[in-house]
């Protein structure tokens, strides 16, 4: 008995009939749309801070990035309230609840790049070459290896 792999599909076709991927393409979809009604009504800061988690039984749950987003959509909570209950999909809206989940990612915290001249460089081990102390020394040398080359 030989093994037969299944031939390749298009991921647009497995969206389209696989059932359980269907559903989860689906939620996403939604999902979507109704951050981008969220964020319609959101201060532009907002925007960035703010995403929708789920939407049940007239319940809006929104992720927010840190307490300080929080607490002022919590002063706002009464007129995004009112503004999203204009929306067909937000009809049955009675209430939105707010929970802080940091990012997982800090970005721009990837640590700090050195950009580093060939001058800059030769100036400092110049000056590591007339150092005596070696700790001193190597840590000059170091730096000065961080030179990138002119291109």
């Amino acid at each position: 008995m030989a093994f037969r792999p299944l031939t390749a599909r298009a991921p647009a076709v497995l969206l389209r009939e696989a059932k359980p991927l269907k559903a989860i393409f689906g939620h996403a979809q939604r999902l979507g749309h109704l951050q981008r009604l969220v964020e319609s009504q959101l201060q532009p800061a907002a925007r960035e801070h703010c995403h929708v988690a789920s939407w049940r039984e007239g319940s809006l749950l929104l992720i927010v990035t840190d307490g300080h987003w929080a607490t002022r959509l919590r002063y706002q909570q009464k007129r995004l309230q009112r503004q999203l209950q204009l929306f067909d999909e937000f009809a049955s809206l009675t209430r939105i609840l707010f929970k802080v989940q940091p990012p997982t990612v800090q970005q721009g915290a990837a640590g700090h790049t050195i950009n580093l001249s060939t001058d800059a460089a030769a100036t400092i081990q110049a000056t590591a070459d007339g150092i005596t102390d070696p700790n001193l020394r190597a840590a000059l040398e170091r730096l000065a290896a961080h030179a990138k080359p002119k291109t």
